[in-house]
């Protein structure tokens, strides 16, 4: 299954999900796709999801009741998460996840997961407080001073790291041994670098468009290893 749009996509999980953070979001989009009870979410919002991803276990029935029969896309393997299932069925230029964290650990944790296993997608996790996405093999964001600026590996990545507070040409880390969070911008640009996938950016919500321009100027196809 694939679902194509030529416009950057809302996809809305099932997690807890404020109505401050989808006004955040929700005139970056055109499109809104819901995984799984990320629908009941949507319609909740006053949003009727133009697609529904997933294996339908979360999704109520007055939500299901609500939608368009063929807008559902049922997906009944049980060895992903939805946000995988959705992420593999959606290609868009763009796509601002929303309702993946927040909730469980766990389940923020498999949306990590999920972010490293297709960092070749341009990806936005975006939560209440913090902006998450896959760290490519180059990245350059324009932020102010003294913005927070994390990066915590999902597997051994050696990372450069120009324009903070604390930088370095070649960092090695590994979730460990050896993390990078709670580093700051030093104002001004800050280049990043990947030689592997594996690494997870996180930057407060401030930094959504910064975050955005860089993600869509950067080449997520680059070799990393």
């Amino acid at each position: 299954m694939s679902l194509k749009y030529r416009d950057s996509v809302v996809l809305v999980g099932g997690g807890p999900l404020e109505a401050a953070t989808f006004a955040l979001v929700r005139d970056r989009a055109d499109i809104f796709v819901a995984a799984d009870g990320g629908a009941d979410a949507l319609l909740a919002m006053g949003v009727i999801p133009d697609a529904v991803i997933g294996d339908m276990d979360s999704l109520s029935a007055a939500g299901r009741a609500a939608i368009p029969a063929d807008r559902l896309f049922e997906v009944t393997e049980q060895d992903s998460t939805d946000f995988d299932k959705a992420l593999r069925a959606v290609e868009t230029p763009l796509i601002y996840a929303v309702g993946f964290t927040g909730a469980r650990l766990d389940h923020g944790l498999a949306a990590l997961h999920v972010l490293a296993r297709y960092g070749d997608r341009p990806v936005l996790l975006v939560g209440e407080q913090d902006v998450t996405v896959h760290l490519p093999a180059r990245l350059a964001l324009e932020l102010p001073p003294g913005m927070r600026v994390s990066l915590f590996p999902l597997d051994a990545v050696t990372v450069g790291m120009a324009g903070l507070r604390w930088s370095f040409e070649a960092l090695a880390l590994h979730p460990m041994r050896k993390i990078g969070t709670s580093n700051e911008a030093s104002g001004g640009m800050v280049s990043l670098t990947s030689d592997a996938p594996g690494v997870v950016l996180i930057v407060p919500t401030e930094a959504l468009d910064a975050v955005e321009t860089g993600l869509q100027s950067a080449d997520l196809h680059s070799p990393q290893r």
